[in-house]
C-alpha cells in the first residue's frame, strides 16, 4: 500500500510538471499572406494609423488591438507620428467561432463572430446540451494591415494573418498575429505562407 501511495504520488507530480509545462508555452501557426510594392522602408519610417468610422464609434474596445498592432509596427521599424507620416496605415481584426466542416457526426458552421465593427453577431450555431456527437469549437481570429503612400494614397502594402484552433486567448493571439503578417516587412516572402510562432500562455 505504502508504496502504492508513492507511486501515485510521483505519478502525479510528473503530471503536473508536464501541464506546467504546457501551459507555459504554445505554439501559434498563422496563414500569412502579404503583397509589397515597397522598394525599402520609407524614409523616414513614419506612419499615421487611420481608424474607421466604426472602430472609432468602439474605441474602448478596439484600444487593445490598436496597441497591439502599434507595437507590432515598431518591431520592424515603424514609427507613429501622425504630424508628418509617410504611410497611412489602416489595421482590422476578426474574431469569431466556428465548427469543422468536415465532422463526420454532423455539419459544421455557425457560431458566433465579431469584425471591423466590434459588435456581437449570432449565426445560428448549435444549441441545447452538450452532447457526445458534437464537433469541437473553433476558436478563428484574423487581423489585416493595409498601408497607403501619405502623398499618392496609393496602396503600398497589404498584409494579413489567420490562426484557427480549439484554443484562444485574444490577449495573446492578436499580437502574434500583427507579429505574424509583418514577418519579412518590407519585402515578404511571395505567395501565402505559414508563421509559427511560440507565445508564453502565463
Amino acid at each position: 500500500m505504502l508504496l502504492f501511495q508513492r507511486c501515485a504520488a510521483a505519478l502525479g507530480l510528473v503530471g503536473a510538471l508536464l501541464l506546467t509545462g504546457c501551459a507555459t508555452q504554445r505554439a501559434v501557426q498563422a496563414e500569412v499572406q502579404s503583397y509589397s510594392q515597397l522598394q525599402a522602408l520609407p524614409a523616414p519610417p513614419t506612419y499615421r494609423l487611420e481608424l474607421l468610422p466604426s472602430q472609432q464609434a468602439q474605441a474602448g474596445q478596439f484600444a487593445a488591438i490598436e496597441a497591439q498592432a502599434v507595437q507590432a509596427l515598431a518591431k520592424v521599424g515603424l514609427q507613429r507620428d501622425e504630424a508628418q507620416p509617410r504611410l497611412v496605415v489602416q489595421i482590422s481584426a476578426q474574431a469569431r467561432t466556428t465548427l469543422p466542416e468536415n465532422w463526420p457526426y454532423g455539419p459544421g458552421g455557425g457560431g458566433w463572430g465579431w469584425g471591423m465593427g466590434w459588435g456581437w453577431h449570432r449565426h445560428g450555431g448549435l444549441g441545447g446540451a452538450w452532447m457526445l456527437d458534437r464537433p469541437p469549437t473553433l476558436q478563428y481570429r484574423s487581423v489585416g494591415i493595409v498601408m497607403r503612400d501619405a502623398q499618392t494614397q496609393q496602396l503600398v502594402y497589404e498584409t494579413s494573418a489567420t490562426h484557427e484552433e480549439v484554443w484562444s486567448n485574444d490577449r495573446l493571439i492578436f499580437g502574434t498575429l500583427f507579429d505574424a503578417a509583418l514577418t519579412g516587412f518590407p519585402h515578404p516572402p511571395a505567395g501565402a505562407r505559414q508563421v509559427r510562432s511560440e507565445i508564453p500562455t502565463q
